[in-house]
């Protein structure tokens, strides 16, 4: 069992901070007198406040250079425990003796030094994320998009880039045990034979008699095809045996749309973005990993249109949304609705288009005039539009989006069919509660639950916890309840056997991408532990005991592949990750359109439950890297908060107490919500654009038993989700209570005083002033210097100046969607430490890449734009001189380095950069003690020690991995032979790096680009790292962006 530690006590009383922040109330009548910037990053700093304003005047928060809590002191030792960077120190330190054990003959192609790359898959939520993952010396330590993969093209996303750091979390399951006590795996191959029989039939096995009647079978959605094909065999076996399917976060609406739609068919939709000049969103939050199957894909193609291209036409985007998202949030319309009101948009929209049975109801005049503009938008893009139901809205919902996709000449055009990806796709709902009440029939006495949490996660109603309980206890027949999972969680506890279940990156197996291309998913390494997988597990009850995963895999596509050449066949899959031209067919799926149930009519406050945006449904708790990666909107890390207006708080009287940048910063009312009778006590977090008397609850925290980072973590929002309220629940009463909520936020840290960071413009505008960008809002002026306006001669000037290389990077603010993707991945690459929920409240983050979103607008109907802040790699650097000890110097190549073993910690240079992306290594962190963390390093790159300043290097250690390549080829680097982690990563492609000297590099075109601009461009740093300005394109018809 996981130690429960002491670094996340959340709830506080009003007495222990001094209030300090405004009231909601006064934030919002200064908000109405519009004294703010036109960008601005929190509500106080719209309307502003004072406060926010003291923060500015110091670079460190208050009490950042003492540590007198001693509390928080241990509390955060035992934190180190999980953190990838914690792992070592450079320079001096005194290195711990270690064992050297020598290859007694190397493998023939292993170079020392040089990583090697895999292909591989990462199954999510039943479908597959295809990846290439780097190895050093058969340890994986880096993951990457793999981009001969049709699905994603070398890009990723937040879930995979960090489930490495689970690979090695030290809190995973390392051994099997029965009622808690370690045991062999022979042990639990002996009590199952009990009930299914060994492999030679002798002796027969209890449940073997009975053929398979007592036997049941709990995993999640899967679209393995050998796993689908075991489960098969299983059930031949064992004809009587069930198997049910559960997933916390499932796609239970959009598969009973789909039968509403085409006559009780069930089809999965792909969706063409690059095809589509208009796209209609229902509340799908297509541009976030959270959850959209094929999100990477999906991102990549719809920011394909805005890319300004010439000779492309820009795409258009309407969102109503009934929670604020970063595809809300990038919209050119955006509608905020409460979740019972998107089914009536969706109805009105139907009639608009034409679709036949469909009566709009009565909408209020500005949602009414949002509807009349898509509707006329859609029907002048006949066969180039797209309308994409989102997962949480009701299958009417879904119904009506297939039906105007037909009407629109869309089908087969912007949006194809495809049979089920999910192997035998079922309600999940359903399943798991037929599943509750067999157990309490008492007819189960074989419970095998492989990957899932459902103590934690199933529908409260159900109490399956009770359920186990009761298996528990009942003594009247032998029963066996079996537990696979990574890590010793909530249900564990009440299992009988609990089994470690192997990551991914341990085991053989095979998965479809949202396209229905099949991936194969390879193992890097041996279990670290006694890991099983699935294959494994099923394969005892198949009489197949011994099987390993790679023997499973390969045998079933051996019986698919009918030529003669299955070997050369098989390893070019097993090579390239996937199968060619598997992808599924699309289907010529006939609308049959039935009737439609009636809608839901708005009751007291709505409740919409959503996965969160960093740890999912719960399975990422225990990931220090996703904990403490700002949620997109919020900047919340490592809690979740309740969502509410603005408004809403104001009415309620809702407050926050605390300083900016302090510790024990934004301390929130605990607000009670209740529904059906159950309670849940959790903070409140007033978001811009929320709809109002409508709350937000993010899934996945809460667990009681999720390791030292995620025991005591945040709330239980799933406590109050029924089978009924899946995804929203109406009727809700929230209240306020006197307790305050201890919450780490990042968005006031690292500001920029009241400058203009971000450029947005109309398409209109920008083709009136192609110069938009590179001139001053009010007066017009252009801001970029010219060259002569410097003190000291320009690094271009001076004779150290290289004439080969000069490295440099654009961040295009129009591709950019918030998802937070190349901040993980510099993390994985670059060795950064986490440091816990205390010191993020102390301002001192570590992630080199941090990424600002910025409001524009009013606090109602505001449009976020999503900003990128790497080091800018200034030519004029303002660090460099003031560096007593000269540890950050500008080398040949026109990079800004720190040599880490002459810095002394003085932290001028962070004090003296106007950009803010300096980070200081206030401790240690440091773990020799923890093996598995040992093997996740980087080798190319140093960890930093206590007193030394780290930030962005442009990931030089992969230029210098090009630079020895290109030396040995007696040639140049080539443009896009260095790709940086953060540009590799990203989904949409808003990252370019290269030499600016080759002016037929990417990077030099784009720096060419009018829209191109420099931040804080009026002090001349003249950074290497500059933006494209972003382009909106509004509909005349509802005015100059504005949303409804």
């Amino acid at each position: 069992m996981s130690k429960k530690i002491d670094t996340n006590l959340n709830l506080i009383s009003a007495s222990e901070i001094k209030p300090a922040s405004p009231d909601v109330e006064t934030v919002r009548r200064r908000l109405s007198e519009a004294k703010g910037p036109k960008y601005w990053r929190a509500l106080e700093e719209l309307a502003d406040e004072k406060a926010f304003g003291e923060l500015l005047q110091r670079e460190f928060p208050r009490q950042a250079s003492e540590w007198v809590d001693p509390v928080s002191r241990r509390g955060f030792l035992k934190l180190a425990g999980a953190s990838l960077a914690m792992a070592g120190l450079a320079g001096c330190t005194k290195q711990p003796m270690e064992p050297i054990v020598p290859y007694v003959r190397q493998p023939e192609d292993l170079i020392p030094g040089k990583p090697k790359f895999y292909a591989t898959s990462m199954p999510f939520g039943g479908y597959g994320i295809p990846l290439l993952v780097e190895s050093h010396e058969f340890r994986p330590t880096k993951i990457e998009g793999n981009k001969e993969h049709p699905a994603s093209l070398g890009a990723s996303e937040i879930f995979s880039q960090a489930s490495i750091l689970n690979l090695y979390d030290p809190d995973r399951a390392t051994t099997v045990t029965h009622m808690g006590d370690p045991k062999p795996w022979g042990e639990f191959l002996k009590a199952i034979s009990l009930h299914v029989g060994n492999p030679t039939g002798i002796p027969e096995g209890i449940q073997r008699k009975l053929q398979g009647a007592g036997i049941r079978f709990l995993t999640g959605a899967t679209s393995s095809p050998t796993l689908g094909w075991q489960m098969k065999e299983v059930l031949r076996q064992f004809p009587q045996a069930k198997w049910h399917r559960y997933e916390s976060v499932h796609r239970d609406n959009a598969r009973a749309g789909s039968k509403l739609a085409f006559g009780g068919a069930i089809y999965d939709s792909v969706y063409k973005f690059a095809a589509a000049d208009v796209v209609v969103s229902l509340d799908a939050d297509f541009l976030s990993g959270a959850w959209f199957p094929g999100f990477v894909g999906y991102a990549r193609d719809f920011m394909s249109r805005r890319k300004m291209t010439p000779g492309q036409e820009m795409n258009r985007l309407y969102v109503a949304e009934s929670s604020p998202s970063t595809t809300g949030m990038k919209a050119d319309h955006r509608l905020a609705a409460k979740p019972s009101e998107i089914e009536k948009i969706a109805r009105a929209l139907a009639e608009k288009i034409g679709v036949s049975g469909v009566a709009a109801p009565q909408l209020p005049a500005a949602t009414q005039k949002w509807v009349e503009a898509v509707a006329g938008d859609l029907k002048n893009r006949h066969g180039k539009s797209l309308i994409v139901p989102g997962d949480f809205q009701s299958p009417a919902v879904h119904a009506l989006a297939h039906a105007m996709n037909a009407a629109l000449g869309n089908a087969g055009q912007t949006v194809v069919y495809i049979d089920p990806l999910e192997v035998d796709p079922v309600e999940h709902t359903s399943s798991i509660r037929d599943l509750v009440n067999d157990i309490n029939a008492g007819k189960v006495e074989v419970l095998v639950m492989i990957g899932v949490n459902p103590v934690y996660d199933a529908p409260a109603e159900l109490n399956f916890k009770d359920a186990l309980q009761k298996m528990l206890q009942d003594q009247t027949t032998p029963k066996q309840i079996v537990h696979v999972s990574q890590r010793l969680d909530d249900t564990s506890e009440y299992a009988h056997w609990h089994i470690p279940e192997a990551h991914y990156l341990e085991a053989w197996s095979d998965v479809r991408a949202y396209d229905g291309t099949v991936s194969i998913v390879q193992p890097l390494l041996l279990p670290l532990y006694e890991g099983k997988s699935a294959h494994e597990i099923l394969a005892i009850f198949a009489e197949q005991p011994g099987a390993t995963g790679y023997d499973l895999v390969r045998s079933y596509w051996q019986t698919q592949h009918a030529g003669a050449d299955f070997e050369e066949w098989w390893r070019r899959s097993v090579h390239d990750g996937f199968i060619k031209d598997s992808a599924s067919p699309a289907r010529a799926a006939a609308l049959k359109l039935g009737a439609l149930p009636a809608g839901q009519e708005s009751q007291g406050v709505e409740i919409a439950f959503r996965p969160d945006p960093c740890i999912f449904d719960g399975r990422f708790v225990n990931n220090g890297w996703l904990q403490e990666t700002p949620k997109p909107l919020t900047r919340v890390t490592w809690d979740n908060v309740v969502m509410i207006s603005p408004a809403m708080a104001e009415r309620m009287k809702l407050q926050q107490l605390g300083d900016y940048g302090d510790h024990q910063s934004d301390a929130q009312n605990v607000i009670e919500i209740e529904v059906q009778g159950r309670k849940v006590k959790a903070p409140y977090w007033p978001q811009p654009g929320h709809p109002d008397n409508a709350v937000t609850l993010f899934l996945g925290y809460g667990q009681k038993n999720a390791g030292r980072l995620g025991t005591g973590t945040g709330y239980n929002a799933g406590s109050l989700r029924t089978s009924a309220t899946q995804y929203s629940a109406q009727g809700g009463n929230i209240s306020k209570s006197s307790d305050y909520w201890n919450l780490a936020v990042t968005q006031g840290h690292f500001s920029m005083e009241n400058r203009e960071p971000v450029k947005a413009v109309t398409l209109a505008e920008y083709q009136k002033d192609p110069l938009y960008a590179k001139k001053e809002k009010e007066s017009g002026k252009i801001t970029e210097p010219e060259e002569k306006e410097t003190l000291y001669p320009s690094y271009r000037e001076s004779e150290h100046y290289y004439e080969v290389y000069a490295w440099g990077m654009a961040i295009d603010l129009n591709s950019c969607i918030g998802c937070q993707t190349c901040a993980v991945a510099c993390q994985s690459e670059n060795n950064i430490s986490i440091v816990g929920k205390d010191q993020v409240q102390r301002g001192r983050e570590m992630q080199w890449i941090r990424v600002d979103a910025y409001y524009e607008g009013d606090a109602a109907t505001p449009r976020a734009h999503f900003q990128p802040v790497p080091c800018m790699q200034c030519e004029n650097a303002p660090c460099e001189p003031v560096c007593p000890v000269g540890a950050t110097v500008h080398n040949t190549e026109g990079l800004n380095d720190m040599v880490y073993n002459r810095c002394v910690g003085t932290r001028y240079c962070s004090n003296n950069c106007p950009y803010k992306v300096r980070r200081f290594n206030f401790l240690l962190y440091a773990d020799w003690d923890t093996p598995s963390l040992k093997m996740m390093r980087n080798p190319d790159v140093s960890v930093r020690s206590r007193g030394v300043m780290e930030k962005c290097t442009y990931c030089v250690q992969r230029i210098n991995e090009a630079r020895i390549s290109a030396e040995k080829r007696n040639e140049d680097i080539k443009d896009g032979e260095v790709i940086t982690a953060c540009q590799q990563a990203c989904p949409t492609g808003a990252i370019v790096f290269g030499n600016i000297n080759d002016k037929n590099s990417r990077v030099s075109k784009l720096k060419a680009d009018p829209r191109n601009y420099s931040l804080l461009a009026e002090l001349n740093t003249r950074p290497r790292t500059t933006y494209i300005g972003a382009v909106l394109n509004p509909n005349p018809d509802l005015g100059s962006g504005e949303k409804a």
